[in-house]
């Protein structure tokens, strides 16, 4: 769906950003649509070096840049990009307004996002979820940060909403900084 609403921003030579991007396939998607460069950013170390297999073998490899880590701590020394885009990274990080306010202050033109939908049902899957992390000693936890105040912070940096989906889980939506999509 992300990529679905991302369609009229794809542009020859257009930048991405993707953070927590995993094996890469948003930026391979819009790197063979037309797009002329991609940072793909994640924590693992293993998504990373698969995400760099498949752009070897899609001969996309001197199209994208890797960079392993945090975003929120690496964001100083990451560019901004036409393109950003969080696929279900929001819901995996405590820090949402760290998280979403310097990913979408490096967006120049669209910011899209898959995260949890606010809902009390949503809300009590993620608590049940990070029970059961708990009790596997698990470290990570899952997050429900409220809607409002991710659009707010989006909109604290220039872009608005301007579309959007829903599943009964997942929240997809795409900001930009003008009303209308660039010409592809």
């Amino acid at each position: 769906m992300l990529l679905d609403l991302l369609a009229p921003y794809r542009s020859a030579g257009a930048t991405v950003l993707d953070i927590g991007g995993g094996i890469g396939i948003i930026d391979q998607e819009l790197l063979r649509a037309g797009a002329g460069h991609a940072v793909l950013v994640d924590g693992s170390t293993a998504y990373l070096e698969v995400a760099r297999q498949e752009a070897r073998r899609l001969n996309l490899l001197d199209r994208i840049e890797f960079v392993e880590g945090d975003f929120v701590r690496r964001a100083a020394a990451i560019d901004p990009a036409d393109i950003v885009t969080l696929d279900r990274v929001v819901c995996c990080y405590p820090d949402a307004e760290a998280l979403v306010g310097l990913s979408s202050a490096r967006a120049r033109t669209v910011y899209g996002l898959v995260l949890p939908r606010d809902r009390r049902l949503v809300r009590i899957g993620f608590r049940l979820e990070n029970l059961w992390f708990r009790l596997r000693r698990s470290a990570y936890r899952a997050y429900v940060h409220p809607t409002a105040r991710v659009d707010a912070i989006v909109a604290a940096n220039g872009l608005r909403v301007i579309s959007e989906r829903r599943t009964a889980f997942w929240r997809v939506v795409v900001y930009d900084r003008a009303t209308t999509a660039i010409d592809a």
